[in-house]
């Protein structure tokens, strides 16, 4: 009985985790690269800032279901690795969180920066989650 619920959800952590996978990579690489190519500078980063700010807490409740289903699976190298990438992926949100309030005179804000940075951030948070996953499917 134990080992079916573990079999069990050792199979819908990696579906989860799959599904994380895939929509971080359309969210940093797929609709990015149509963004810059049909709209204009400003607009196409506004957009993926967006993005990537309006996908990250699905993602990360996604890594964070196939981390915690990992966990019950006995996985813990693959539990432990997709908890740390549900974190990773929600600190893009922190990232891009929109600004309150005016900054003080002479401070500007690089808003193209925190772009580049979170979609480095995901980018290298799904390169963890592809990780969780091939671990879990050992079941390590």
């Amino acid at each position: 009985m134990l080992q079916n619920i573990q079999i069990l959800s050792n199979g819908i952590a990696l579906i989860t985790c799959a599904m994380a996978i895939g929509a971080s990579w359309v969210a940093s690489i797929a609709s990015p690269n149509c963004s810059f190519d049909k709209l204009t500078g400003a607009r196409a980063d506004s957009h993926v800032r967006e993005l990537l700010y309006r996908t990250a807490t699905p993602i990360a409740g996604l890594m964070l279901t196939s981390g915690a289903l990992f966990l019950v699976a006995t996985s813990w190298v693959a539990g432990t690795l997709a908890l740390i990438s549900s974190f990773g992926f929600f600190s893009t949100r922190l990232m891009l969180a929109p600004k309150e309030g005016k900054n003080p005179q002479g401070v500007r804000t690089r808003r193209k920066e925190q772009r580049g940075s979170s979609v480095m951030l995901s980018l290298m948070f799904t390169v963890a989650a592809v990780a969780a996953a091939v671990l879990g499917l050992f079941g390590l």
